[in-house]
């Protein structure tokens, strides 16, 4: 994970990280282990895949999600996921190998950011690297296929998923597989998938009642968000406009959102509002659109009202980690630091290990040239991260500053020791 986070193609996008973690906790707190710790992420990548790590860790392309035609197809994916941690697979696989788990789990590591857009090609380039056990590491045995479909359908229907979808969505890869029979999915090439699988899905999904399951809204407007993300903003904007004067949708939010942002996106700042306008006389419970509302505000100069239409949205979504991000920078942006501050050390008070917290945190210190706060938030931005290296340049910079009182010091002194140990560990791991 320290080494996926690194990567240019891990997504750090607020909503959709935080709309992906609510939904996996929905299927994990309706699965087997409901009290076991699990972590999903998104890479920006148009392929379409997914995978599992040890320890909880999930990751999902963002091709994968826009592949999806409705949120069960993608609940599906993800519970197929989680059976492969729950069931430890992944772990059978590592205790299987003969060379020890450490030198495995250093293989797989270097094997899954290699291989997350194309597996073939990964597995000539890191030949020397062991390239059978990477091979035997990343894909999944038939047993374990189908162990991971039928914990997966199970947790689906028991989180109040069409369990059907699953079958659905990987009847439609294979298709999709046979047709570029040079290019099939990524995930196929990990995930092994056979007509005899998808006809067992097919019989176990049967055993459940087949009434259609409505996705929600937030799911509806992360997909148009990356629609709009994957598009030139001009164009973006001419396609919604067209499906709005054609009628060519099912629901008319999502479409209103998506011209929306992508007029904010293409700085028509008055359309956007416009477009939001109408999408507010929906009357519809998201703290999505009323982020957007603000944002527009924001961009557009309007600093006055944007802070307004932020502080109205926290008081309907207090806890809306998106929101507060957009709000903490809006504040930093407008000069408001004392403001951005005090909002700042209250939500790290509640949420420790949010990194992103802790890097808006070193903005706001920067601002008020407060030297050593600012780089010790900055070291703790980097630790929450899992870069201990750059956590420990930070907090020794911090200590060389003028500005910190005896006890900031003695606390940033403890903190580096704390850091330096741990990173020993973590090198001699890699050893």
């Amino acid at each position: 994970m320290r080494e996926i986070r690194a990567d240019p193609q891990y997504y750090d996008d607020a909503e959709l990280t935080d709309y992906l973690n609510n939904l996996g906790d929905r299927l994990v707190a309706a699965s087997a282990e409901p009290q076991r710790s699990f972590q999903f992420f998104v890479l920006k990548d148009n392929t379409l895949n997914a995978f599992a790590l040890p320890g909880g860790y999930i990751g999902v392309h963002t091709g994968l999600i826009e592949a999806t035609q409705n949120e069960s197809e993608l609940a599906g994916v993800l519970g197929h996921e989680i059976a492969h941690v729950t069931q430890h697979h992944m772990a059978r696989m590592i205790e299987s190998q003969s060379n020890g788990i450490l030198p495995s789990l250093a293989v797989l590591a270097i094997a899954i950011l290699a291989a997350k857009s194309n597996p073939q090609v990964a597995g000539g380039a890191i030949a020397a690297t062991q390239a059978a056990t990477i091979q035997k590491q990343l894909n999944f045995s038939r047993d374990n296929e189908r162990e991971a479909d039928r914990i997966g359908i199970q947790t689906m229907a028991a989180a109040g998923f069409d369990p059907h979808a699953m079958a659905s969505f990987f009847e439609r890869l294979q298709k999709y597989s046979r047709l570029y029979e040079n290019n099939a999915p990524a995930y196929l090439q990990t995930h092994p998938l056979t007509t005899e699988r998808i006809a067992d899905m097919q019989n176990r999904a049967a055993n459940f009642s087949n009434k259609p399951v409505a996705d929600s809204l937030t799911f509806q407007l992360v997909r148009t968000k990356l629609r709009v993300l994957n598009l030139r903003p001009d164009l973006a904007v001419t396609e919604y406009q067209a499906a709005i004067k054609d009628q060519r949708y099912t629901s008319l939010a999502p479409v209103l959102y998506g011209l929306s942002f992508a007029q904010l996106q293409n700085r028509q700042f008055s359309d956007a509002e416009t477009s939001y306008q109408q999408l507010k006389q929906m009357k519809l419970d998201s703290p999505i659109i009323d982020t957007l509302g603000a944002d527009i505000k924001f961009k557009s100069g309007d600093i006055k009202t944007a802070l307004l239409r932020y502080q109205q949205a926290r008081a309907h979504y207090p806890n809306y980690r998106p929101l507060i991000y957009s709000y903490a920078d809006a504040l930093i942006n407008a000069g408001l630091s004392n403001d951005a501050v005090k909002l700042l050390t209250d939500l790290i008070r509640i949420y420790p290990d949010d990194a992103k917290l802790y890097q808006l945190q070193a903005r706001v210190y920067a601002q008020q040239n407060k030297d050593f706060l600012r780089h010790y938030a900055q070291g703790e931005f980097y630790a929450k991260s899992g870069n201990l290296t750059a956590a420990i340049e930070q907090l020794q910079i911090a200590l060389k500053t003028k500005d910190g009182d005896f006890y900031q010091i003695a606390i940033a002194d403890a903190r580096l020791k704390q850091l330096i140990a741990q990173n020993k560990l973590i090198q001699m791991e890699k050893k």
